[in-house]
Order: C-alpha cells, then sequence, then structure tokens
C-alpha cells in the first residue's frame, strides 16, 4: 500500500527550495513577458512600415523562433552566444546569475515571435481609414501608432496573447536544462533527496495548475472589459 507524506516535503530546507523556486519561475515569467510584449508590440509596429528588406529580417525572426525548439533556443543562448561575446562581457554576466539571464533572453524572444504574430493579426483587423485619419489630424507615424491603432489591436488579440502568456509560464520549466533554480528544477532536487516523487511533483503539477489559472482568469478579466466597452 502507497503512503502518502506530504511533510517531509513541505518542510525545513525543502520548503524553502519550494518557495524559492516558485518565486523564481515567477520573476522569469513576468520579466520574459514585459520583455516579449515590448518586443511583439515594436516588431509590429515596423513591420507596418512595409518596407521589404525590413519585412524579410523580421519574417526571418519569426519563422526560426517558431520552428527551432525552445529548449534548443535556451542552449544557443548559453552555450553559443557566450563564445561571441567579449571575455569581460562574458565574465560579468556569469558573475550575475548568466543562467537566468540567457533563461530570460531565450525565452523572452521566443515568445515575442508569436506574439507579434498575434498583434499583427489584431492590428489586420482594424480599418485602414484610422491611420489615414490619424495622419489628418497631425499624428506622426508613431503617435497614430500608439494612441490609436495598436490599443485597438491589443485589445482584439487578448485571447490569443492569453494562450501565449500560458505557453511561456509553462515554457519557464525549460531553464532549468542549463541549471536555473525554478520551480522544477527545485521539484527535480528535492525528489532526489527525499524520494518522495508522488508527493514533490504533485505539489510542482499543483503550482503551475494555479498559476495557469490565474493568467486565464485575468485574461478572461480583460477580454470581458473590451466586450462591455465595445457594447456601449
Amino acid at each position: 500500500m502507497i503512503h502518502l507524506d506530504f511533510s517531509t516535503v513541505l518542510h525545513g530546507q525543502y520548503l524553502d527550495w519550494l518557495i524559492g523556486g516558485a518565486l523564481t519561475t515567477l520573476w522569469l515569467f513576468a520579466a520574459a513577458w514585459i520583455c516579449a510584449f515590448t518586443l511583439a508590440v515594436l516588431l509590429v509596429a515596423l513591420r507596418a512600415l512595409a518596407l521589404p528588406p525590413l519585412e524579410w529580417l523580421i519574417a526571418a525572426y519569426v519563422n526560426y523562433h517558431r520552428n527551432v525548439p525552445g529548449l534548443v533556443q535556451i542552449f544557443v543562448w548559453y552555450f553559443g552566444i557566450p563564445e561571441l561575446l567579449p571575455s569581460p562581457v562574458t565574465g560579468f554576466i556569469n558573475d550575475h546569475n548568466g543562467e537566468f539571464i540567457f533563461a530570460l533572453i531565450a525565452l523572452a524572444l521566443n515568445s515575442a515571435a508569436y506574439m507579434s504574430e498575434d498583434l499583427r493579426s489584431g492590428l489586420r483587423s482594424v480599418a485602414a481609414t484610422q491611420m489615414e485619419a490619424a495622419r489628418a489630424l497631425g499624428l506622426s507615424y508613431v503617435q497614430s501608432m500608439r494612441d490609436v491603432l495598436l490599443p485597438q489591436a491589443i485589445r482584439v488579440s487578448v485571447p490569443p496573447l492569453v494562450n501565449q502568456s500560458l505557453s511561456l509560464f509553462k515554457s519557464t520549466s525549460l531553464a532549468m536544462a542549463i541549471g536555473v533554480a525554478e520551480m522544477t528544477y527545485a521539484s527535480r532536487q528535492i525528489e532526489n533527496e527525499t524520494y518522495r516523487t508522488f508527493e514533490t511533483f504533485a505539489l510542482a503539477s499543483a503550482f503551475y495548475l494555479l498559476m495557469s489559472w490565474a493568467i486565464m482568469a485575468l485574461g478572461a478579466y480583460f477580454n470581458n472589459r473590451h466586450l462591455q466597452v465595445k457594447e456601449r
């Protein structure tokens, strides 16, 4: 008969590891999301300029990040990119939690590619005449994008952006492959020491499940607000 004992896992240093892993996961997700969303907005605005060389460059960026596995992208940044950087720069990064930094960069760039496509679809749903009207009112291209078109595109893109946020949150577990002490890494470490496999990963699963529900609830809240404003 299987005897479950969560008290072993939820005690002493193991509890500290779980809490530390959860906080690292949340911090990695939040930082990567902010960077990814900011970059996605910039990519969409630049792509809307319809300059062929720039469009090709952005399309190449999107295709790479959408077709190469996320784990490979993390390995490229952690093992490959440092070889191309000057030694002082590499040393500085390694002295300031390099594993976390490279995981953050890889996850943000990957997620930005997907978010940019979602925002691009949302931008296409906005009438082209709105740009003409904004320019006629004396707004510059940047002001027209920032104040008129992009806010509408973002509201339309809330559902797919929520899906990408969920994907990004779950992808933070890939960072364990390069030694980032997030939740999956902490769970694996605890399991190795306690041999409480079910209890350890049940707690990790509960954490990911609860946080995923929270992200979905937040997305539903913003989507409902958009629908209410639209109906007025």
